[in-house]
């Protein structure tokens, strides 16, 4: 894996499906399918409405945002932002302890 330098280290979808394949005894085409099912899975559940929970590692929970006001920080301008579905990820105590 390419190491970046500063704050600015990312991993990008390539080296992540490489870290796949070599984890998982798995060409890149294999890991690379399996990534993008479970994007997928992830993505449909979400749309459906519900949470994504991994034991050990996190949830990916679909939140609603109710309409309102934003300020535009270039001119200051005031202007109603709409609506809209998210998701955020609740990191899972496994994830949390391993970091620290």
């Amino acid at each position: 894996m390419r190491q970046r330098a500063g704050r600015d280290r990312k991993m990008t979808k390539a080296e992540l499906v490489t870290a796949i394949a070599d984890k998982a005894g798995l060409n890149k085409a294999q890991a690379k399918d399996a990534l993008e099912a479970f994007i997928e899975s992830v993505t449909a559940s979400l749309k459906g409405g519900q949470e994504v929970r991994l034991v050990g590692f996190g949830s990916f929970v679909p939140v609603n945002r109710a309409a309102g006001t934003a300020r535009n920080p270039r001119t200051g301008e005031t202007v109603n932002r709409p609506a809209s579905k998210t998701a955020r990820f609740r990191v899972g105590e496994g994830l949390k302890s391993s970091l620290n």
